[in-house]
């Protein structure tokens, strides 16, 4: 477990992180501008949620460990490719395959992975993976940002390749375990079988839950401290309010480890998506004081936290883990989408003249439709409770 946390962070602090920082020094490098930047990043998301269920059915049929140790090779040549390019054709091509990278290492690779040699413990080992994969910004922010300083942008993307090739690859190929056979959950977890098979009901709107959860969480990590300074906050408020949100995901990761073993993942999940909710009413209401602020940074954190855990744990609770690749692939493709459109829809929606109050509230309203679909999708498709003396080590 260590050796793929390990892997999770250089993973989501190369791939995904490192962006926010380096941005401004690439643009002026390549003689782009910083939307064309962002704009090769967005196309990287496209790109993921397009290779996503292929990379799933891929993992149910040769291992997680052979698709993460390719996930890894994609995302050294991607890096690679991005530090040589001269202009935007190879700058584009490598985040296009850094988004091929991203669907085949990030969390929706690596929870069905886990998921072959976790057995009966995979729920506790997803938590402690995504306790890892969070400190991947508090690792790679600082560090992008001394490279570039030291040696420059090129160098620091050339450095994170060999990070890949050098680290990632190997673990991923020699250091993890061997898969148990299929995917099978323990007898105890009460899973059934084909999860591929998932009622067509259930699994949309799911789908829906977690897609409408994965634009509010793109479009706040862009937009959430422009919205917080619109509200009426200095500066400096508005951006000490949304440095709570990190420290918070791993405070609500921590806490479902600790106290939500006996839990069903989908009440666990229930309460991140009433936590979500409640954050975003709280942000319409930032504005009247800096509590409001620092209440929903704390409690967006929380559930965005807890929402990590609850996309890897509650597919495997409803459907079961038989063909669990496959299904987290489909579940995983509306989302990248979502996270791809997000920033930029939301940053037209002010260039057209709409406030950051009324982007408050359209984050109120899909947050809303992410709860209703939640609930729709686990009351339609209810699965025993496990065997006595299991509920602790359930998918």
């Amino acid at each position: 477990m260590p050796l793929l946390g390990i892997t999770q962070i250089i993973s989501w602090g190369t791939l995904f992180y490192s962006i926010a920082v380096l941005a401004p020094a690439i643009a002026a490098d390549l003689g782009l501008g910083q939307p064309a930047v962002f704009g090769a990043f967005s196309l990287s998301l496209v790109a993921s949620g397009l290779a996503a269920p292929a990379v799933g059915r891929a993992i149910d049929a040769r291992g997680g460990r052979t698709v993460l140790a390719a996930g890894s090779l994609a995302g050294a040549l991607a890096l690679a490719a991005i530090a040589l390019a001269q202009g935007p054709l190879l700058f584009y091509a490598g985040w296009l395959l850094a988004g091929v990278a991203m669907a085949a290492t990030l969390y929706d690779a690596s929870f069905p992975a886990l998921s072959q040699f976790a057995g009966a413990r995979y729920r506790q080992a997803l938590t402690v993976l995504t306790l890892f994969g969070g400190l991947a910004s508090t690792v790679f922010w600082p560090l992008a940002w001394a490279l570039q300083e030291v040696a420059g942008w090129r160098a620091a993307m050339g450095l994170f390749a060999a990070l890949h090739l050098l680290v990632c690859l190997p673990i991923h190929r020699f250091g993890l375990p061997l898969a148990h056979g299929a995917a099978q959950p323990a007898a105890d977890t009460g899973a059934k079988p084909a999860a591929a098979k998932a009622p067509r009901g259930a699994f949309l709107w799911l789908a829906i839950a977690f897609t409408a959860a994965a634009f509010v969480v793109s479009a706040t990590a862009s937009h959430g401290v422009g919205a917080l300074k619109a509200s009426g906050l200095d500066a400096g408020t508005a951006i000490l309010a949304a440095s709570l949100i990190g420290p918070m995901q791993l405070v609500g990761r921590a806490a479902e480890f600790v106290f939500a073993r006996g839990v069903r993942a989908t009440v666990v999940g229930l309460a991140a998506f009433i936590v979500m909710l409640a954050a975003m009413l709280l942000l319409t209401a930032a504005g009247v004081g800096p509590f409001f602020a620092f209440a929903f940074a704390c409690a967006y954190g929380l559930s965005n936290g807890v929402m990590s855990i609850v996309r890897g744990s509650v597919p495997a609770e409803l459907f079961g883990r038989d063909g669990y690749g496959a299904l987290m692939g489909r579940l995983a493709q509306p989302g990248f989408f979502a996270k791809a459109a997000a920033p930029a829809l939301v940053a037209l929606l002010v260039a057209r003249g709409e406030s950051y109050a009324n982007v408050a509230w359209l984050f109120v309203a899909l947050s809303a439709l992410a709860l209703a679909a939640y609930l729709v999708a686990t009351t339609r498709h209810r699965r025993p409770r496990p065997a006595e003396g299991g509920s602790s080590q359930r998918s």
